[in-house]
């Protein structure tokens, strides 16, 4: 058995997203296309517009940092994020982050 005994496993959601890094602010701009659309003000030099991405996605979600992942696009604008959220679907968290950009 390669998991460990007693632990349940844990659904991986995977959600689009298409970063605009050097933003004036970080937030949601919508969608584009198939892809959520998220202004990012840090700059895409050495992972830190990924390192923004995850943070923005994990407090928006109220997750921690280690749920959201990039695993797909590390050093392009359209990346595939994974993120674990148990009792969420991809389209429920496609829905807070985009109540998010409406209450900005």
């Amino acid at each position: 058995m390669s998991r460990k005994e007693g632990k349940p496993a844990t659904a991986c959601l995977r959600l689009q997203v298409q970063v605009m890094p050097n933003a004036k602010r970080t937030g949601v701009a919508g969608m584009h296309g198939d892809a959520l659309k998220i202004r990012l003000q840090a700059q895409p030099v050495e992972g830190k517009a990924n390192e923004a991405l995850v943070r923005f996605v994990a407090d928006a979600l109220a997750l921690p940092k280690s749920a959201v992942a990039v695993s797909h696009g590390a050093t392009s604008r359209r990346k595939l994020l994974e993120i674990v959220a148990p009792g969420m679907t991809t389209e429920s968290v496609r829905e807070a982050l985009l109540a998010r950009a409406n209450a900005e």
